[in-house]
């Protein structure tokens, strides 16, 4: 039997994260299955009851997919309470190479990424600059404060 992966994350604004993660995964906003104009006429067709679809919700995108394929489907799901206390998980963006790199090249190359993320909605938490450990990371939180580290 095959398995699929697929990463839910709950928060406000499904549509927020999706052009969020998007940008910072490098995926795609999931089309509609075929023959649906929208993800809403689909759960519709497919018997899920009015009563369980927020407003707007499958009106627009809600989930992401690796343009490859190789990635899990990430869905955004909405729900009513807010974000508490810091997530269990997070995202790892590997950008930098990894420790065959030298240091100055990742570094370099974590910054661009966090700058980029920034300019689409991310917040810089903290910058773990350790040349002694050949280490350098920013821990960052997505637009509703899911933290997140660019290595």
């Amino acid at each position: 039997m095959e398995m699929t992966l697929q990463l839910t994350i709950d928060c406000s604004d499904p549509q927020r994260l999706v052009n969020f993660w998007a940008e910072a995964l490098g995926y795609v906003p999931e089309p509609p299955p075929g023959g649906y104009a929208t993800w809403r006429a689909y759960w519709a067709a497919a018997g899920v009851p009015e009563a369980e679809l927020p407003t707007g919700a499958g009106d627009v995108p809600e989930s992401i997919i690796d343009p490859v394929g190789h990635g899990p489907r990430v869905w955004f799901q909405q729900v009513p309470e807010p974000k508490a206390a810091k997530n269990r998980w997070h995202f790892d963006l590997k950008v930098g190479g990894g420790r065959d790199v030298p240091l100055d090249i990742r570094a370099q190359r974590v910054k661009a990424t966090v700058e980029r993320l920034v300019k689409a909605g991310a917040t810089v938490l903290r910058i773990n600059d350790e040349p002694d450990l050949g280490q350098f990371a920013v821990a960052m939180q997505d637009p509703e404060g899911n933290e997140f580290d660019v290595v």
